[in-house]
């Protein structure tokens, strides 16, 4: 819930944190894929940040979306962020994820304690335990909080795509489609469907994700590549983070691979071009 007031700006964040501003923040520095879904809704970043996955140099392509990749300052990333260079940028709020238990993601925990000391924090959850939907109008609610008007457009862009890929993937025969992350020559990280909202949404739309066999990780199942070959998915999703490992040919040419990103800005456009992509990949696909 969010509202602005005659004693000025107030969001209360998946924490359930009340946050309290004197006016509505202007100057929002964000992880970066939600930072591109503000930017999505007519919301500019001062500036982002990324997690201990990052590059601290620089941000991750496959997580920027629709934001311009110049022009925007990036102050680091994981135990790598720059708290000196953040805060002399004078944003006005910050703009965190959580994948439960309210612990920040991205931010060393006395990292993310000083900092919201000295700025606004805002830590919206993306855990396997909300909707991809859910998740979405999150930040809807936050970016309109601060300001954006409604995106018709995109959220009709939206519709569109979700019935061409419920349409696609209907059927008896339906493609077999594996997510994965690739880890390097000698194993693979094999995505369990319902841990990530992106991916629970797609089965919920009806893709016949592979789901793969019980094992330590609570996110991925760890394997090699000889087992991940032997599920015969018809169309691979493959990670295209910076973190990941490339795909290679593993899967050979009669299996065609659709970029995957597990952190895809949670918005409206992002979502409708993503499934898209992925509705003509399950249409080329058919028998």
């Amino acid at each position: 819930m969010a509202q602005e007031t005659g004693q000025g700006w107030e969001f209360t964040d998946d924490r359930g944190h009340l946050v309290r501003t004197g006016r509505r923040p202007s100057r929002p520095v964000a992880y970066v894929p939600t930072g591109a879904a503000l930017y999505d809704h007519g919301i500019r970043p001062a500036g982002l940040f990324g997690s201990a996955h990052d590059d601290p140099a620089l941000p991750d392509p496959a997580k920027m979306g629709s934001l311009p990749l110049t022009g925007l300052p990036y102050f680091g990333a994981g135990s790598a962020l720059d708290l000196d260079a953040l805060l002399a940028a004078a944003p006005d709020l910050v703009v965190a994820l959580t994948y439960g238990g309210g612990q920040v993601y991205g931010i060393d925990p006395e990292a993310a304690k000083h900092l919201e000391e000295q700025v606004p924090l805002v830590v919206l959850d993306v855990g396997g335990g909300r909707s991809l939907a859910g998740i979405r109008d999150r930040v809807t609610a936050l970016a309109r909080s601060l300001g954006a008007t409604a995106r018709t457009d995109a959220e009709a862009e939206l519709a569109a795509a979700e019935l061409r890929l419920t349409t696609a993937a209907a059927g008896p025969a339906r493609p077999r489609v594996l997510a994965l992350s690739p880890a390097g020559p000698d194993s693979v990280h094999l995505a369990r469907p319902y841990a990530w909202p992106d991916l629970a949404a797609l089965a919920g739309f009806g893709v016949g994700l592979v789901d793969p066999d019980p094992g330590q990780g609570a996110n991925w199942s760890t394997t090699t590549w000889s087992e991940a070959t032997a599920l015969e998915p018809d169309l691979v999703l493959t990670d295209v983070r910076g973190n990941a490992a490339p795909l290679g040919d593993v899967f050979g040419p009669g299996v065609p691979a659709l970029p995957w990103n597990p952190e895809l800005p949670p918005s409206a456009r992002q979502h409708a071009y993503f499934h898209t992509a992925l509705a003509e990949a399950l249409e080329a696909a058919r028998p």
